[in-house]
């Protein structure tokens, strides 16, 4: 089956007795034990029946191979938020005194994680900016696992997945990558060579901004057992609500970023040409530094555009000229946002720190919502004529 076929058909429960078409939502805390079924519904995190909704319910475990036939994953595990997932897999995947190689330029809070957490715990992280990732100017078998972003917050840097998953590969060394910004339908890293994959699922897979949770996926059976034994441990099981949220919202996936997809495309190109923005932010331009990564790691381009006006005032002007997309954080919904990470994602940090990393005051981030694109161009237009 294709994408958008599997997306809509994979891992629902139907049950003839019923004969219901969606899986149902089972909101139970707790399942009969011993279960008198002769032949009972089994839970995949164990091999037998369910037991408790934090070990595993059937609503998640229908997300669940759901979101693995897209992934192209053997194995897949729903928890309660992107950082459940990010911080159960790598909890899993390495003991104290180990060492993590990872991208530099991380998602705020898995810096934090990364710089301020696992420290405490005996594991230490080395960062390393995307673009010597890229060139492999490292070495490989001083790390017992490497960490990447798919594409890079704000920036939109791409990292080359493939080669870097070759390169650990020839040291033994695992790869997790988190693929949020790309999506499923964009890429899949497990096809690329990484080992695990895990996404805010709260983004583009839920797609409607009204949950929080987390996935991961895995050819590996190790892995698997890994990610569930960390789950139970920490209790990142998200509610049967939220799954089945989630769930409704992975069937579109394909059709939504196919249209987020163009829409940034669309943007980023008007931007480009625009004497009002310095820098245009976009893997899918020919001019982008990352397109010919891009181009051997995605199959789609992704929906975020970032882009730098003439100054901060002019930032504001603009962001405030809007009419479409909402000032606010976070992204892959179907409605378009946009925010200055100066005043969201990287607040925290110093002017000189920000402009150390490339975040100036004048940055603004864009996640293209799935609105008319006609209806989006005209409306930057218009604001981008306030600046």
């Amino acid at each position: 089956m294709k994408f958008n076929t599997k997306a809509v058909h994979s891992g629902e429960i139907e049950d003839p007795r019923f004969g219901n078409v969606v899986t149902p939502i089972f909101q139970t805390s707790t399942f009969l034990q011993p279960n008198p079924s002769s032949e009972p519904y089994l839970d995949l995190t164990s091999g037998g029946p369910f037991l408790y909704t934090r070990w595993g319910n059937p609503t998640l475990q229908s997300l669940e191979q759901k979101y693995a036939a897209l992934e192209e994953a053997k194995f897949a595990l729903s928890f309660s938020s992107g950082m459940s997932a990010i911080s159960s897999a790598v909890m899993a995947m390495v003991k104290a005194g180990q060492s993590i190689l990872s991208v530099a330029e991380l998602y705020g809070q898995t810096f934090h994680l990364f710089a301020h957490v696992l420290p405490k715990y005996g594991v230490r992280v080395d960062f390393v900016p995307a673009d010597k990732l890229n060139e492999l100017d490292v070495k490989m078998e001083d790390y017992s696992l490497v960490y990447l972003e798919s594409i890079t917050n704000p920036l939109l840097k791409v990292l080359d997945i493939r080669e870097i998953s070759k390169a650990a590969a020839e040291s033994h060394v695992p790869v997790l990558v988190d693929a949020t910004f790309a999506s499923p339908f964009n890429q899949r890293p497990l096809e690329l060579g990484a080992e695990v994959v895990v996404h805010s699922a709260t983004k583009y897979i839920a797609g409607h901004s009204d949950v929080i949770i987390g996935v991961a996926g895995t050819n590996s059976e190790e892995r698997f057992k890994g990610l569930v034994s960390s789950r139970k441990d920490f209790g990142g099981s998200p509610d049967p609500h939220q799954a089945y949220l989630t769930l409704r919202g992975l069937k579109t996936l394909g059709l939504r970023v196919e249209r987020q997809n163009s829409n940034a495309m669309a943007l980023a190109k008007m931007l480009n040409q625009s004497r009002k923005v310095r820098t245009v932010h976009y893997p899918g331009l020919t001019d982008s530094p990352y397109f010919n990564v891009a181009r051997r790691n995605l199959t789609g381009f992704g929906g975020m555009v970032s882009f730098e006006l003439r100054d901060e005032e002019c930032a504001k002007r603009f962001l405030r000229s809007l009419t479409i997309p909402r000032s606010a954080p976070s992204l892959g919904g179907v409605e378009s946002l946009i925010t200055r990470p100066v005043e969201t994602s990287h607040s925290s940090l110093s002017k000189e720190e920000r402009e150390k990393i490339g975040i100036r005051d004048s940055l603004v981030r864009f996640s293209a919502g799935i609105e008319d694109q006609e209806d989006l161009l005209e409306d930057f237009q218009r604001a981008l004529e306030a600046c």
